[in-house]
């Protein structure tokens, strides 16, 4: 930490130690950079609210809520893990979460030999919170808006607004429930802008959404999300509030009684809100559970109240509806090409499609897909895909 030196005269004379100091380590714990944030390895918690602090190496208990605010950087290098502890059975104001707030930055560093992982001391399904962003970016639920775990606030007029950059992430036992209505999901990106780089995440074992976009216009390669405990997950992948960003190589696979591979809305409360959620999403694969599947909701993608999105190269496995398609809004973009999917290779699926209208009347919304049995999804059709070696569990 930076030293206070109160002679003026003798300050001048060590502007040099100063420097040195404030950029160097502390003790063992990691570094901070014009910080006066104290990082302490056996007790990560707080809100760092100016400077650069970095994780180094080796393992950091989280113990509370971590929040970088404003102005603010985390970084966290190769190799690093992050464990939540354990919290006592409802004392909410003690949940571990790590959240960035607008005009914050994360930069995890991580690479295909040596991932940062953000795990738990108890390896079960909802043990901890997640990661949760924040940005700048527009959402069609106001100009801005509160999020729903964090309670920080999201949204704004800055499409291009940066979070940082995650590279090699494994968030594992993450989603935390307040209650049936506020839970987290394992990477929560609320309003999150193009400029912020989304890449090689798996999200293992989490008892809610693998990663849920909220608006925002940021892109995202190479996500993996898997859940197999008997702790039920929710949806694989999600989006609402009008994301517009485009998804490369997503590996979804459960064979837990949780959810659909993909929910996506546009707005609940007004499916015509703009912008409009709108995303490209190529070279995907979902795996369910098939005719054993006991959950409510089976299907591979449910694009409902008024979502658009392009699909292209998609392999969808062991699911007993392939696209369910609601309401009038997304209904009628089936019709106008702008809900649609192209190279689609269905395996073990009962049914390929159904709709629905506003009225609950059912129609045919069987163009929203044209077929390819040679599609490879993800990059190997159900099989791993060769870019997530070595640096993902459970494939």
């Amino acid at each position: 930490m930076k030293k206070v030196i109160k002679n003026f005269g003798f300050a001048l004379s060590m502007t040099a130690a100063i420097f040195v100091s404030s950029c160097s380590s502390d003790d063992d714990n990691g570094g901070s950079d014009s910080s006066a944030f104290v990082l302490n390895r056996d007790d990560l918690k707080g809100e760092i609210n100016n400077g650069t602090v970095t994780l180094t190496d080796g393992t950091y208990k989280l113990t509370g809520k971590l929040i970088v605010n404003s102005g603010a950087k985390l970084v966290v290098n190769a190799g690093v893990k992050i464990e939540a502890t354990p919290a006592s059975e409802g004392d909410f104001a003690a949940v571990r979460y790590i959240a960035v707030a607008q005009g914050g930055e994360i930069h995890v560093q991580g690479t295909s030999s040596s991932p940062v992982i953000m795990t738990s001391a108890v390896q079960t399904p909802g043990a901890w919170g997640g990661l949760v962003l924040c940005g700048k970016a527009p959402i069609n639920k106001g100009l801005t808006a509160s999020a729903e775990v964090s309670d920080l606030t999201y949204g704004g007029n800055a499409p291009g607004d940066t979070s940082g950059s995650i590279k090699y992430l494994r968030i594992e036992y993450s989603g935390f429930a307040y209650n049936s209505e506020k839970e987290f999901n394992g990477l929560s990106m609320f309003g999150v802008g193009s400029g912020t780089t989304i890449e090689y995440v798996q999200v293992h074992e989490g008892s809610d959404d693998g990663f849920e976009w909220f608006g925002g216009s940021v892109n995202a390669k190479y996500l993996v999300v898997t859940n197999y405990a008997s702790e039920v997950g929710d949806d694989l992948f999600d989006w609402t509030e009008g994301w517009n960003g485009i998804g490369e190589y997503w590996y979804g696979k459960r064979t837990n009684p949780g959810n659909r591979g993909i929910e996506a809305d546009n707005n609940s409360n007004n499916h015509l809100a703009s912008p409009v959620s709108n995303p490209t999403i190529k070279n995907l694969t979902l795996i369910g559970i098939g005719e054993s599947d006991t959950s409510s909701e089976t299907q591979a993608l449910k694009l409902r109240v008024g979502t658009k999105g392009i699909f292209d190269n998609v392999v969808i496995s062991n699911w007993k509806t392939g696209f369910d398609i609601q309401h009038d809004e997304s209904v009628a973009y089936v019709a106008d090409g702008t809900l649609a999917a192209t190279n689609v290779k269905f395996e073990n699926v009962t049914t390929k499609s159904v709709g629905k209208n506003t009225a609950g009347e059912t129609v045919d919304v069987s163009a929203v897909f044209s077929e390819n049995s040679s599609a490879t999804g993800a990059g190997s059709g159900t099989a791993k895909p060769s870019w997530a070696n070595g640096w993902t569990v459970g494939l």
